[in-house]
């Protein structure tokens, strides 16, 4: 039998693994929203939205959320062997593989996007506090930085997009 891959099943799945995971694209878009809003006087949530659909429909980006969900299960389940097991769960300081496959993401939508992940990850607001507090049941190691570099991402395309629009709409100085 020949593999074939489903690109809808795979986009699908990863939007309901996010919602599974507590994750509304609302609360990515109001990461978004605060990311850029210090920026342009007339962005809306809405605009915010679009632009976190737009980075959800990536392929490498749903990867990386089927992978680090499943990893964070895994590490809930206790099915990871030691010491791997033990520097998920307690998403240990020198473990930046977390990190490292958010910015799998960001590497997407370039620069901008790498400088407000590193904002977001510092600072966690909304959602990715929320799911960075390893207090309750789940462990999202990789969720929160996920979600933060989605959110990043959506930001450096709102970015790029208001630039293109500046252009050609001539409100730029000449150079």
């Amino acid at each position: 039998m020949t593999y074939s891959l489903n690109s809808q099943q795979v986009a699908e799945a990863s939007k309901q693994w996010l919602q599974e995971r507590g994750v509304r694209i609302e609360d990515i878009a109001e990461l978004t929203f605060f990311l850029q809003q210090n920026y342009y006087d007339t962005l809306t949530i809405e605009e915010c939205q679009s632009s976190v659909e737009q980075v959800l429909s990536k392929r490498e980006v749903q990867n990386a959320i089927l992978t680090g969900i499943q990893l964070d299960i895994l590490t809930e389940e206790g099915k990871l062997r030691s010491p791997l097991q033990e520097m998920i769960e307690n998403d240990e300081g020198l473990y930046g593989c977390d990190e490292i496959l958010a910015l799998s993401i960001v590497n997407v939508y370039g620069s901008i996007g790498l400088t407000n992940f590193g904002y977001i990850d510092k600072l966690k607001p909304g959602i990715v506090q929320t799911l960075n507090d390893k207090s309750g049941p789940h462990k999202h190691t990789f969720l929160d930085d996920i979600v933060g570099a989605i959110a990043a991402s959506a930001s450096s395309r709102i970015a790029h997009r208001k630039q293109e629009e500046k252009e050609k709409k001539g409100l730029l100085p000449p150079s």
